[in-house]
């Protein structure tokens, strides 16, 4: 009779872990969409970060193998 109750412990545990991963991951997603959205648009100004120059084709195309 003891392995009756081992086997329904162990299946109750493996439900409640499986559960709690899966409300971690949606508490990770949702935090990561919530942290997204209320990040201003850093991208607006020109001239800024990576821009596809004469000299930087220049670049790939020499760098080419």
């Amino acid at each position: 009779m003891k392995t009756a109750q081992t086997k329904m412990s162990r299946r109750k545990f493996l439900i409640a872990a499986t559960a709690g991963t899966a409300a971690t991951g949606a508490a990770i997603v949702g935090r990561k969409q919530k942290d997204a959205a209320s990040t201003p648009n850093s991208g607006a100004e020109p001239g800024k970060g990576y821009q596809l120059t004469e000299h930087v084709r220049n670049y790939y195309r020499t760098a080419k193998i």
